[in-house]
């Protein structure tokens, strides 16, 4: 049964729709869009039940009509010329709705998890990312449209989108915090193409590939069929939902303080000025604490700062920003008077600071906050960390004291989000890919992975199986580009066996058997300390190598060396490679990254040197070798690239068992 607010919701919209006339557009149909060139794109919308619909659009005057149904729904389909624009769409059931500015070209939705996600300039930056939101003013034929996030345990028939609503002319503004792999992936498109390009982005950092996928898709894999169930039970209201989570995170924090020894109740003393901190250590923030004296802490601690208030602001407002990467849980105290919380990290926090609060003087910051898993602390841009007072500003980057208090393993078992939750099975795809089924698109660019870092098998099956899913919903085979996982983490040093080669392995495998799909290898740029590597320009060019060769038949080189097989030679392997014109090193030192094993199953640094378009692998410790591995790591030393200075893709000649392999349960 319905709950009462969403009935009530649906018949006052049903209520509106009867009272005008006018059809009523989902946002994938608004100015400025872009439509899919030279196909039969599908429009639809909503209007009076029974009242016939005629869309006109103006790059051929010609009119097609339907009707809508007992419901207000109809659809129907407009033949679209080659590139070209601006043009006009117009809708009429006797009220007409225009769309303006609307441009013919080429639509590639842009979906994954946070490096799809993130900003040229917001909660993290691009290199030199005041000169792209610039340039990108350049581009007023790119068109940008991004979906808000959402999950539905049901799908969905709508959604909701973000940069002011509906597709945005590129500029600097509409830019700013749009995926930056999806926009410079399209720059490349636009300015090789010489088409209008639009671009759709739905993506969610932090999300597992099950998410994404249906629940159609989702049942025919084993070990989804319990996760499937669970959500199959949740309420399809938000808010219950919601509120579910809600009541049972709030009475873990209220556990969580009465453990730690900065509260005596709810009064947190650790928060007020009086209090002295000066025996505790020192971060220098902006930082993961992890880097900064927490090594490995997962837990609760302390933050203080100490803030001269000059004169001028007491008895005044102050806005208080720590930017978006605050991880995870934050209680944020001012002068021992809280003014703000939050429950998650990416998520903002632009806190105010009552006027009563704000004396001249010294005053106190204090940030008590939990990292529930992986890296801690507080770590936003230095420009993203401050005061600020009717335009004046007080940095906030620099030394905070700190202490840590109580660790997770001491800590009850935190809720799990099972209520609002991205990351349960199905329901990004139910809230925000399901709704713009059936939009025309040339193709999907993905990037996304790390989540499913321990399960590299399992991911053999799932990429595939949500690739085949999206193409099944869309009815068409369009081009489905894969961005491999870039370098991260502490540098190698020995080989072995690694989680995160194994995602990189089955990344590889579904670019190379589904057809009509590509990879863009990114082994060589990624940045030990920081999962978003800033260069997505590089990420962009190099998807786009892949869209220009095999969507768009460009004579060009898109690929790295890719291993093609292998031939053992006494005491030494042959591994040949596809893509491998002009084999070099990238640093124009010998060939590094390379592995060797004998049936012991024992690795080896190996001695490599390139043979025309192969090379040849060998170690003295190494009599009888029988595989070899080239770049097998979480942030492998490697060094192999082409003529056209693209990396070699990582690889494995042998097949033995990973550290993934048993690992199949479901998200």
């Amino acid at each position: 049964m319905k709950p009462i607010s969403l009935i009530l919701t649906s018949m006052a919209a049903i209520a509106t729709l009867q009272l005008s006339a006018r059809p009523v557009m989902p946002p994938l149909f608004t100015d400025n869009m872009v439509i899919q060139q030279q196909t039969d794109a599908p429009i639809w919308g909503t209007a009076k039940a029974g009242k016939k619909v005629t869309i006109t659009a103006s790059w051929n005057q010609t009119t097609v009509s339907t009707t809508a149904d007992a419901n207000g729904h109809w659809r129907t389909s407009l033949r679209t010329p080659q590139a070209g624009g601006p043009y006009t769409i117009t809708i009429s059931d006797g009220q007409k709705i225009t769309l303006k500015n609307v441009m013919v070209g080429e639509v590639w939705l842009c979906s994954g998890q946070s490096n799809m996600e993130m900003p040229i300039d917001g909660w993290s930056r691009v290199n030199n990312y005041e000169q792209e939101k610039e340039e990108a003013n350049q581009y007023s034929n790119i068109r940008l449209l991004q979906v808000r996030k959402n999950i539905s345990p049901t799908p969905l028939n709508e959604m909701e989108t973000n940069l002011g609503g509906g597709w945005q002319v590129c500029s600097a503004k509409s830019v700013k915090e749009f995926s930056a792999t999806g926009y410079f992936f399209g720059r490349e498109i636009h300015k090789y193409r010489n088409v209008p390009v639009g671009l759709i982005d739905a993506s969610w950092g932090g999300t597992f590939i099950e998410p994404w996928t249906s629940a159609e898709a989702l049942r025919q894999h084993p070990d989804m069929t319990e996760a499937l169930n669970d959500v199959s039970k949740l309420p399809t209201d938000k808010t219950e939902r919601d509120n579910i989570y809600l009541n049972q995170l709030n009475q873990w924090k209220q556990q969580e303080r009465s453990l730690d020894p900065g509260y005596e109740g709810e009064k947190p003393l650790w928060a007020m000025t009086s209090f002295d901190d000066s025996q505790w250590p020192e971060m220098t923030i902006p930082v993961q604490w992890e880097k900064a004296g927490l090594t490995n802490y997962d837990g609760a601690a302390w933050l203080r700062r100490t803030i001269d208030i000059p004169a001028s602001w007491a008895g005044k407002e102050v806005k208080l920003s720590m930017g978006g990467l605050v991880d995870d849980i934050d209680f944020t105290y001012f002068n021992g008077i809280q003014v703000g919380q939050t429950n998650s990290y990416g998520e903002k926090r632009d806190y105010t600071i009552p006027s009563r609060c704000v004396k001249a003087g010294r005053s106190t910051l204090a940030v008590h906050l939990i990292d529930t898993g992986g890296d801690g602390g507080i770590y936003s841009p230095a420009d993203q960390l401050y005061l600020e007072c009717r335009g004046e500003r007080i940095s906030l980057a620099g030394n905070w004291h700190y202490k840590a208090t109580t660790p997770m393993v001491s800590l009850p078992r935190i809720p799990v989000n099972n209520t609002s939750s991205p990351n349960q099975v199905t329901v990004l795809y139910n809230a925000m890919i399901n709704p713009m089924v059936d939009f025309a698109i040339r193709g999907t660019i993905w990037y996304q992975g790390c989540n499913n870092e321990h399960k590299g098998y399992q991911y053999r099956e799932l990429l595939p199986l949500m690739i085949r899913d999206w193409r099944h919903k869309w009815g068409y085979d369009f081009p489905f580009y894969i961005v491999q996982l870039a370098n991260y983490k502490q540098l190698q040093t020995e080989p072995g066996d690694d989680e995160w080669a194994e995602v990189r392995e089955a990344q590889a495998m579904a670019a190379q058997h589904v057809e009509n799909s590509g990879l863009a290898c990114l082994i060589d740029i990624g940045e030990a300390g920081d999962i978003h590597p800033r260069n997505k320009q590089e990420v962009g060019r190099r998807l786009g190598l892949v869209a220009r060769a095999k969507t768009y038949g460009e004579q060009l080189e898109y690929a790295g060396p890719t291993y093609n097989g292998y031939q053992i030679e006494d005491n030494a392997i042959r591994i040949c490679f596809t893509h491998a014109d002009g084999l070099r090193t990238s640093d124009g030192g010998p060939l590094k990254g390379f592995a060797i094993a004998g049936s012991d199953h024992r690795w080896h640094w190996a001695n490599a040197r390139i043979e025309g378009q192969t090379v040849v692998v060998s170690c003295p410790e190494v009599a009888s070798p029988v595989a070899v591995r080239y770049a097998w790591h979480v942030n492998p030393l490697c060094n192999l690239q082409n003529a056209a200075g693209l990396p070699c893709v990582p690889f494995r000649t042998d097949d033995w068992p990973g550290l993934s392999i048993n690992n199949h349960n479901a998200n």
